[in-house]
């Protein structure tokens, strides 16, 4: 094969078509299988093998699809690793989680009178409104509110001067 600009100009037209269809059919995304497709034809124009005009077609086809299936084999080991680190981001998550779930009971139970655990205990662990938490203590619902501001207000404040 001769390697001149009009002559691949030619090759070029003859087998894009047919090299494109059978990189999309593998990688199912037009993007991917045009950059792969130029990429054969770009490692083609450097490495300028000698071939028999008979073999081009074969030799471009059989390119196309080596490539192609180096590109799937990255993209599984691409996602392959994404889902690991997202697993291990999950678990950090839900370690974090944990410690702070657990540093808050302990700062409630070390800085809260019984009556406020009691009134954070329904409204928030059993899903009480204020009315109904007031009810079951035998309280004002304004009551409830003071108890519920004034918890939150000094876990926050806790918290704030632990984190400094």
């Amino acid at each position: 094969m001769i390697y001149d600009k009009t002559s691949f100009e030619r090759l070029y037209k003859s087998n894009y078509r047919q090299m494109y269809r059978l990189a999309f059919s593998l990688l199912e995304e037009a993007e991917d299988a045009r950059d792969a497709v130029s990429q054969v034809f770009t490692q083609m124009w450097h490495a300028q093998p000698e071939l028999r005009e008979d073999c081009v077609t074969g030799y471009l086809m059989a390119a196309v699809r080596n490539l192609c299936l180096n590109m799937l084999r990255t993209r599984r080991q691409n996602a392959a690793i994404e889902a690991e680190l997202k697993a291990e981001q999950l678990v950090h998550q839900a370690q974090e989680r944990r410690e702070l779930m657990d540093e808050l009971a302990r700062v409630i139970d070390e800085n809260l009178t019984e009556q406020d655990k009691r009134i954070l205990a329904l409204h928030y662990d059993e899903e009480m409104t204020y009315a109904e938490t007031a009810q079951a203590l035998g309280i004002s619902p304004s009551a409830v509110n003071k108890h519920i501001s004034r918890s939150l207000s000094k876990i926050r404040s806790i918290f704030k001067t632990t984190k400094q």
